[in-house]
């Protein structure tokens, strides 16, 4: 049987993949544990059920991919949308210094991969596969770059990046917080602070609930302004459109780019000049939700197109590779970064937190640094920082350098 989706029945699928994530999260521990987004986890299902009726012949499944494409391009355009310079300059030097350290653990991941790759006779490529792309980018850039790297000559580069993501999404949670405290332990470490009532981030509990209610309803009414909206998706349009000359003069000069750099410049452009200028408004919270949606959609539907029979033969080395990059981040926030950041008790939770978006997301950083603070005290200044670097510094220097490497490597 041979199943082909038009464009509206795959966005029909790869919503309902979404939802049944959605619900089976809510019902198993361990995935809202882990932070699995929803759409990985009813991807994952459907390309696995996908792979058992295809290897025993029952069907051959196909989809349309021009949604997928857009819904692709307009999240990678909403994060060079975030990309403030005046919101980086309120982090200081610790924001910089960070910046520095995640810039040095890429380009560590990255070698790492290569060298690993090269030693099992595989295309060097592979280790850019399995490093930064999956790993400090995730679902999202893995998304984007394995086709990039399909037509460099690696095959099956998105399945690879796809299954190293998922990996390290868990690992990235699993060692995290186990670093962290040891850390803490080791060093004696105290928090600054005694931990508030009720939050890691130190929040009072005693406002009275019909006022939290009453600032919760007036903060839906504005975010939920239509204009605003409005404004937010046409400046992420004008920006995707803008993009794809700055992309095309890049490729007509002979480097190696994904598609969607050029929105990503365009929409920082059109960032910066807001801040600085006031001409207009800048509409980033309605732009994360715009970027966040078309990230959800997205990735159901790159899920869905897995095909996870061509990973039998890279069993091996992917996870040997996968083994050692874990380590790596490890070893890196133990003694690199915990000591770079102070040698206290905000650099442990910040090491901690590290861990959760080099090899998985932003907020597997956060559930890492959440799960010390309450036990351990408050972190005022490592939740500052970690979540600074995640949403406005680390996607920008992931592509900057993999395309350095991806052009090395052409």
């Amino acid at each position: 049987m041979v199943v082909e989706l038009n464009i509206y029945q795959t966005v029909a699928a790869a919503v309902a993949v979404f939802f049944i994530g959605g619900f089976l999260k809510s019902k198993i521990a361990f995935l809202r544990r882990y932070c699995i987004p929803a759409p990985v986890i009813g991807g994952t299902i459907f390309s696995v059920i996908n792979c058992i009726l295809y290897t025993q012949g029952i069907w051959q499944y196909s989809q349309d991919t021009v949604m997928q494409n857009w819904c692709m391009m307009l999240f990678f355009t909403s994060i060079g949308y975030m990309a403030s310079i005046r919101m980086i300059r309120r982090g200081g030097m610790l924001v910089v210094k960070m910046g520095v350290l995640v810039a040095l653990l890429i380009i560590m991941q990255n070698v790492v991969g290569i060298a690993l790759s090269q030693a099992f006779g595989l295309n060097p490529l592979m280790g850019l596969a399995d490093g930064s792309i999956p790993l400090v980018g995730g679902h999202g850039t893995s998304g984007s770059f394995g086709p990039v790297l399909e037509s460099l000559g690696l095959s099956d580069a998105t399945t690879i990046a796809f299954a190293a993501a998922t990996f390290g999404l868990v690992s990235g949670s699993f060692i995290g917080g186990p670093i962290g405290e040891l850390l803490i332990r080791r060093f004696g470490l105290k928090s600054n602070e005694e931990m508030e009532s009720g939050s890691a981030f130190g929040r009072k509990a005693e406002t009275p609930a019909e006022d939290v209610v009453g600032e919760k309803e007036d903060e839906a009414a504005a975010y939920l302004n239509m204009d605003r909206f409005m404004y937010a998706f046409g400046q992420l349009l004008l920006a995707m459109g803008l993009g794809t000359y700055v992309s095309k003069f890049f490729s007509d000069i002979g480097l190696v780019f994904p598609g969607y750099i050029g929105a990503m410049i365009v929409a920082a452009v059109v960032r910066n000049i807001s801040d600085s200028t006031h001409l207009y408004g800048a509409y980033q919270k309605e732009s994360e939700v715009l970027g966040g949606m078309c990230l959800n959609i997205f990735l159901s539907c790159a899920l869905m197109s897995l095909k996870l029979w061509q990973l039998a033969d890279l069993a091996v080395p992917l996870l040997a590779t996968l083994l050692v990059q874990v380590a790596l981040v490890g070893l890196f926030a133990y003694f690199v970064i915990y000591r770079t950041m102070g040698k206290d008790y905000e650099a442990a939770v910040m090491a901690s937190g590290s861990c959760g978006f080099a090899l998985g997301a932003t907020p597997n950083a956060i559930a890492n640094m959440n799960a010390l603070c309450e036990r351990f005290g408050a972190a005022h200044t490592a939740y500052f920082v970690i979540p600074l670097i995640g949403a406005f510094v680390v996607d920008f220097l992931n592509a900057s350098i993999l395309m350095v490497f991806m052009n090395l490597l052409q």
